[in-house]
């Protein structure tokens, strides 16, 4: 039997976005069908996974703006959420992968293999979405922003989960419920019944970061809020954009008082629901 890291790296080399998904998929089913057999195993992560030609990777102020209603300018606000998505399987892996070396628990492995599966299910929706629309991934450029910060912590256990499921998805938070508007705006409600999905389950995935975030603090005796504000201010470039989902945010087991200090503007200022 193939351990869950082997699994991981068989995600991670996959090269095309749906088989990365699909091989995404079979390793979270693997792992539940083995009904707790499976081994964790010993992984050997790159430094950065195996990606398509395409799309182009810019810089992100380098990035041309998505505006308007038409059929294009939806595509391309949607390739850029299913860019997002495909980097989201490959971080999901590599977190299990990465870091077999320090024992964790096994629901660790169980947490991180259903963000894994979750985000593949992701990937294929808006991919399908995509070509509905007579698109599909690479025909618009993109930005490495998210493998930056998983470079900048692949040595560091705690800080990979500050800054990747805590401040990067997290951000998704605070940014889809205006996207669902959008696009209801303009009828579109086959992309707004995608996004609904992606949302609910995002705020599953910012919880299982924010836990095991606790879990390492616990296990070190540090208080948690104040050890991830510096691990922010190390590992983050400039300070966090608000608005905030402080909803979402808090059902994740983020609270205001973790994030506000770090906000550009007048935290009182900074939030809003839903």
């Amino acid at each position: 039997m193939l351990s869950i890291a082997e699994l991981a790296d068989g995600v991670l080399q996959a090269v095309e976005g749906a088989d990365k998904a699909t091989k995404s998929r079979e390793a979270a089913e693997a792992w539940r069908n083995s009904n707790g057999v499976m081994p964790v195993g010993k992984g050997s992560p790159p430094d950065r996974p195996s990606r398509p030609s395409k799309p182009d990777l810019l810089p992100p102020n380098e990035m041309p703006r998505r505006r308007g209603q038409s059929d294009d300018a939806k595509a391309a606000l949607l390739h850029a959420v299913l860019h997002i998505e495909l980097n989201a399987i490959d971080l999901a892996w590599d977190m299990i992968a990465r870091f077999t070396h320090l024992g964790l628990p096994r629901q660790f492995y169980d947490d991180w293999v259903k963000v894994g599966d979750e985000e593949a299910k992701h990937f294929t929706l808006l991919a399908t979405r995509l070509r509905q629309l007579g698109y599909g991934y690479g025909d618009f450029p993109a930005h490495d922003g998210l493998w930056e910060a998983a470079l900048s912590t692949k040595n560091d256990f705690a800080a990979r989960l500050a800054i990747v499921p805590m401040v990067l998805e997290a951000r998704g938070l605070d940014v889809t419920p205006a996207m669902i508007t959008r696009f209801g705006k303009m009828g579109d409600t086959d992309s707004v019944d995608v996004l609904k999905i992606i949302l609910k389950e995002e705020v599953g995935h910012v919880a299982i970061g924010t836990r095991w975030f606790q879990y390492y603090c616990d296990s070190q005796n540090l208080n948690a809020e104040e050890f991830w504000q510096q691990m922010v201010r190390k590992f983050f470039k400039g300070l966090l954009k608000p608005p905030f989902n402080t909803d979402a945010r808090s059902l994740a087991g983020l609270p205001p008082e973790y994030y506000l200090p770090l906000a550009k503007i007048d935290p009182i200022k900074a939030t809003k629901k839903g």
